[in-house]
């Protein structure tokens, strides 16, 4: 017998379901229905059309519903929301947008894709104002840009420093706009931690971006927002408001039909993405997955899971069994000329989870030195101790950050440790990398961490070392010192240090860094070779205290620490 299977909401959750169904079924009848008047179209590209590196909004629609049928006989009904389902009967009711009149549809299985929708709290003054715009679909991008167009925007505020909030922010910026982005947290961008963010800071500042941190937006007026700042309110001139503060599950129609809703919010669902209900699926934004890095459960608002999901909920529906193995979290982001990614969990979350752990936090280049396009890449390795078992990875740089975080998420994927990814055997090409690669070396230097064959401190603490007087040494050499250095630290090149080993106590802490962190672990293990033992080396070391330094100095209006940054 012909299966009748329904289907809430396309994009990458719907539509990736509808068309795995077909691949399986030639002969099933498959109804997607959406209430928007887009039923395929490139969420993650939708920023991208304010800068017109999108030219054209038209080309964000993917597939249309006449395509739909005429290439794989899905019958897509768009401006149709499904808003009630009788479980009983197996039934939905569908409301027609476009004439307001309702009808019922029957099921053998339905699958829910409802996604997720904008925040937009209710306590914040002026929200419902004409200028103030979220991004989440085709529509809502074209209108953004017509206001902007029309109304000759000079000045926008977007609140929120997550994925979309930067990627708007960047983009208004491109197009000439002077962007203000205000964001609740210290940092932008949460799933990276707070030492490595600091790259992204700066490269937003240079590039015009004034950054609102740890600020809160309490009033939308004609032409300004009000903000609060700790105890202080303050006004940004803004024409256009964009909020981006984070989305919420859609979770209505599945909670008036009774289905179990989890303890993050989500639908929950089982390993096969079963609701409550065994002939109801749910998958994308709306669901509760796992986390099997914390071994619980999350949610994850990604494209790439949501195709994921919707495959195994399809293959269930015919039999097929799924591993479900959970979700590690895996993103990337370019924020002007400088490229970002991380996987699993960052530092913050693994010790607010009591997971004891440590890091590796180095400053290699992406590619051979002698290459005219090398560049230097922050990489952070988390990693639980004492098992060595990778728990996530940072990764900002100018060049190939992606492939290198790509690299940890499969070994995370595949519960490896640090002597996995000091082994792995990687390409190499002057051109693309070192022949020590990125990962292996962050893997090296996670191991002496880990066996004690040197200790560390993050460039988190170097304000306070510097400001108590601690004992620095620099080991750069003699010119490299001369165009930035520590305030207070004492130069010993490394060239220089047989001779001048005197210099450094032996009954203190010492603590030593160079630009990179390479050249103070070399000197560390000769200073220990000659009965030195209370040594750190300084994670990151002079780029490190640089990149951190230079946007704290600027944010908070502190003194530096430092005669001049260097970021080279």
């Amino acid at each position: 017998m012909k299966k009748r299977i329904l289907i809430v909401g396309g994009v990458a959750g719907g539509a990736s379901a509808a068309a795995r169904i077909r691949r399986l079924d030639a002969d099933a009848e498959i109804i997607m229905f959406e209430r928007g008047e887009h039923v395929s179209y490139s969420n993650c590209c939708l920023p991208y059309h304010l800068s017109g590196t999108v030219a054209n909004s038209d080309s964000l629609v993917l597939m249309s519903p006449e395509m739909f049928f005429k290439q794989h006989e899905i019958e897509v009904r768009v401006l149709s929301e499904v808003t009630a389902i009788s479980r009983e009967d197996k039934s939905v009711t569908v409301q027609n947008l476009a004439d307001g009149s309702s009808y019922q549809e029957h099921y053998d299985k339905l699958v829910l894709s409802p996604g997720a929708s904008p925040i937009l709290p209710k306590s914040i003054l002026g929200i419902q104002r004409p200028h103030v715009f979220t991004v989440r679909n085709v529509r809502d991008i074209k209108a953004l840009k017509d206001y902007i167009d029309s109304h000759k925007i000079e000045k926008a505020a977007v609140i929120g420093g997550g994925f979309i909030g930067v990627e708007v922010a960047e983009n208004l910026s491109l197009a000439g706009i002077q962007v203000s982005l205000v964001e609740g947290a210290p940092q932008i961008m949460a799933p990276f931690d707070y030492d490595v963010v600091q790259t992204l800071h700066k490269e937003m500042m240079d590039n015009g971006i004034s950054l609102h941190l740890s600020s809160t937006l309490t009033e939308v007026l004609e032409d300004r927002i009000l903000i609060r700042t700790q105890e202080e309110t303050s006004e940004i001139k803004a024409d256009l408001v964009v909020m981006a503060i984070g989305v919420r599950p859609e979770i209505a129609l599945a909670s008036a039909a009774g289905l179990t809703i989890g303890t993050t919010g989500g639908v929950w669902v089982n390993h096969n993405y079963q609701t409550s209900d065994p002939n109801i699926y749910a998958v994308g934004d709306a669901i509760e997955s796992f986390n099997r890095i914390l071994r619980q459960p999350g949610r994850l608002a990604l494209a790439g899971p949501a195709q994921k999901q919707a495959r195994g909920a399809a293959d269930h529906i015919y039999g097929k069994t799924n591993e479900n193995p959970g979700f590690i979290g895996s993103s990337c982001i370019r924020i002007f000329g400088q490229n970002a990614a991380c996987t699993g969990i960052n530092e913050r979350t693994a010790r607010d989870s009591g997971i004891s752990c440590d890091f590796a936090y180095v400053y290699p280049t992406d590619k051979v030195g002698l290459m005219p396009d090398c560049h230097y890449m922050v990489f952070k390795l988390l990693f639980e101790v004492p098992t060595g078992r990778i728990l996530g990875a940072q990764a900002v740089g100018r060049g190939n950050v992606d492939k290198r975080i790509d690299v940890i998420a499969a070994v995370i994927s595949m519960g490896g440790t640090l002597e996995h990814v000091k082994n792995l055997e990687l390409c190499y090409s002057p051109v693309f990398g070192t022949a020590k690669d990125v990962v292996n070396f962050a893997a090296i230097v996670g191991l002496n961490i880990l066996n004690g064959v040197y200790r560390q401190v993050p460039v988190t603490q170097v304000r306070e070392l510097a400001e108590s007087g601690a004992f620095i040494v620099d080991v750069r050499e003699e010119h490299e010192y001369a165009a930035g250095h520590l305030n207070g630290s004492l130069n010993i090149p490394l060239s220089q240090l047989k001779e001048r080993m005197n210099e450094i106590p032996k009954d203190i802490p010492v603590y030593l860094h160079c630009r990179t962190g390479q050249r103070s672990y070399y000197a560390i293990t000769r200073l220990q070779g000659r009965g030195y033992k209370n040594l750190y080396n300084i994670a990151g070391s002079f780029l490190g205290i640089s990149h951190y330094e230079y946007f704290n100095d600027h944010a908070k209006g502190r003194t530096p620490i430092l005669d001049k940054y260097n970021f080279t």
